[in-house]
């Protein structure tokens, strides 16, 4: 079944690719509604929401495993923490400053631009220093 998730990854990458949402210009242009707007990130995000909700509303959520019989792994805390409203606001504002998010960053690695892969070693350094100041806060508890 592992297979499903890396065709579906490749799909993702595919769609990201095609629709240009690879290109930080494109997020750039989005979030600049004063001066060059471009509402096409609107538009694919309206369009994967279109394909993800029937799929999720008919096929994942009335299921308590997965297809596979794993156990799901979704979160259900309706806490608003300050890990979460830290970890969103850097997200946020790193996403609007380099117009590039995760997603985009590991499938735009295949054109080897620099900026890409510094982005994504960047990506990388912060996950791991979350994971340690996460770490500390446990032990210390």
């Amino acid at each position: 079944m592992r297979w499903i998730s890396g065709l579906s990854g490749m799909v993702f990458g595919l769609g990201l690719t095609l629709s240009g949402m690879v290109l930080p210009s494109k997020v750039q242009n989005f979030l600049d509604v004063g001066g060059n707007w471009d509402p096409s990130l609107a538009l694919v995000m309206g369009g994967a929401l279109l394909v993800f909700m029937p799929g999720y509303f008919w096929l994942v959520k009335p299921r308590a495993k997965a297809v596979d019989g794993s156990d799901f792994h979704i979160s259900r805390t309706k806490n608003l923490d300050s890990r979460l409203l830290i970890g969103s606001a850097l997200f946020g504002v790193g996403w609007g400053l380099v117009g590039i998010c995760p997603g985009p960053a590991i499938t735009a690695l295949v054109t080897g631009q620099w900026q890409i892969l510094l982005f994504v070693a960047a990506m990388l350094f912060g996950i791991k220093l979350a994971c340690w100041f996460t770490s500390r806060g446990t032990r210390r508890a």
